[in-house]
């Protein structure tokens, strides 16, 4: 079993996400923490394989986190960043830290699963080599720029390219109604094809909250 602690300050979004670790096959809960003493402090005792960090505690920023865990005690520990934090230094600084991923809240459960899996197979791939090939450490880093992210099973690039080009096309957020009343697609089909996006980084969803019943997802393409 892979061993995650979950990190953040909100009990309820803590919550939710170690929800979803345990809906994960092959992963466990190993802690939950809310600031960012507990999380080192439970590093250290707990031993994870990975953290899912937050990037806003109430008592010290998620990069010094990141930091101090890379500078002394926890050196090796994977860390994959979910936080609603979205401005360029943040994530920038993230990627020099070594995260392996940066997910901007809100996400899909899929979102996560993805990166799970991908954490997952790297595990495993990485145990398993004795040395390694161009071919693996391309594996480990991921596609090459311009690389089109890979499509989840049932969805095609033809019909991804048209669904991207209506939400770009689109002058503000619109509903997966919407887009497939423009794309000449049923609900559902769009609906997957704007979550897929959602869950690679092309695109973004707000939840627009009415008098009753669930909010409506509304989504628009990431600038």
């Amino acid at each position: 079993m892979i061993r995650v602690l979950v990190v953040d300050d909100d009990f309820m979004v803590a919550k939710v996400h170690a929800g979803y670790v345990t809906r994960t096959e092959g992963f466990e809960v190993a802690g939950v923490a809310h600031t960012g003493a507990d999380a080192l402090r439970m590093t250290r005792e707990l031993r994870p394989d990975l953290v899912l960090l937050d990037i806003y505690l109430p008592d010290m920023h998620g990069i010094e986190v990141l930091r101090t865990l890379r500078d002394t005690g926890s050196p090796d520990v994977d860390v994959i960043v979910i936080s609603a934090a979205n401005d360029v230094e943040t994530v920038r600084a993230a990627m020099r830290g070594g995260v392996l991923h940066y997910l901007i809240k809100p996400f899909s459960y899929a979102a996560l699963l993805d990166q799970l899996r991908h954490f997952a197979a790297l595990r495993t791939r990485l145990a398993n080599l004795g040395t390694a090939a161009q071919s693996d450490v391309d594996k480990v880093f991921g596609s090459r720029p311009g690389a089109e992210p890979a499509l989840p099973k049932g969805l095609t690039a033809e019909t991804a390219r048209l669904v991207a080009r209506v939400l770009r096309a689109a002058e503000e957020d619109m509903s997966a109604a919407e887009c497939a009343a423009a794309a000449s697609l049923s609900r559902v089909s769009a609906r997957r094809y704007l979550e897929h996006f959602v869950a690679t980084g092309q695109a973004e969803v707000r939840l627009r909250y009415g008098g009753t019943g669930r909010p409506e997802r509304r989504y628009r393409a990431s600038s």
